[in-house]
């Protein structure tokens, strides 16, 4: 490390060709902690909304779209991945500094799911109660034909007590986090953007 003193710097300064001045005096423009901050808060809020996208689209993108896989019960209704919402709402910045910035969750399930794998461990259930409604099946005649609907006449509440249960599960790979070109090239062409900005 050299460290020149202010008659030395102008002298420095004086064997520079124009080309190289022009280069120092972007590099100053643009290494200056409140542009950096700024920059780097900005492509972690993409990278953040580009990954809750995924819950929406159901597909991870990489070079191309990689589709999430169904689930098999094709009774169970809400959207795929999102049941509560904790796991697209916990994806944010983790940390962040002048030249970069990290994104991900705390969520414990979020890795099974972004990863796929299997599951096989022993896990405590705790005791609770378990509420079973209780249907009536009705025939109507409306216009010559007959319809059958369903009314709630009542429900059941029970407890189940507290026990164990061996769990064996399979889970698919339905990525929201990870590296990605498409991802990688809007960063790009959002920071070029930027820069010509700052540079006019």
């Amino acid at each position: 490390m050299f460290i020149l003193s202010s008659v030395q710097k102008i002298q420095y300064m004086r064997h520079l060709t124009r080309e190289q001045r022009y280069t120092i005096s972007i590099l100053k423009k643009v290494n200056r902690p409140t542009f950096l901050r700024q920059l780097t808060t900005e492509t972690g809020t993409i990278a953040v909304n580009f990954s809750k996208q995924r819950f929406r689209d159901k597909n991870w993108v990489n070079r191309g779209r990689e589709p999430w896989e169904q689930r098999k019960r094709k009774e169970r209704k809400g959207s795929l991945m999102v049941k509560s919402g904790r796991l697209k709402r916990s994806v944010r910045k983790i940390t962040q500094g002048s030249y970069y910035v990290l994104i991900g969750t705390d969520v414990p399930y979020a890795q099974i799911h972004n990863e796929g794998g299997t599951i096989n461990e022993t896990v405590k259930v705790k005791t609770h109660k378990r509420v079973r409604n209780i249907y009536a099946l009705r025939k109507r005649r409306k216009a010559g034909q007959s319809k059958y609907t369903t009314k709630k006449i009542g429900s059941n509440v029970s407890t189940v007590k507290a026990h164990t249960r061996q769990m064996n599960l399979t889970m698919p790979k339905r990525q929201f986090l990870g590296e990605s070109q498409t991802l990688v090239k809007a960063l790009e062409r959002y920071m070029y953007k930027q820069l010509m900005k700052k540079l006019k």
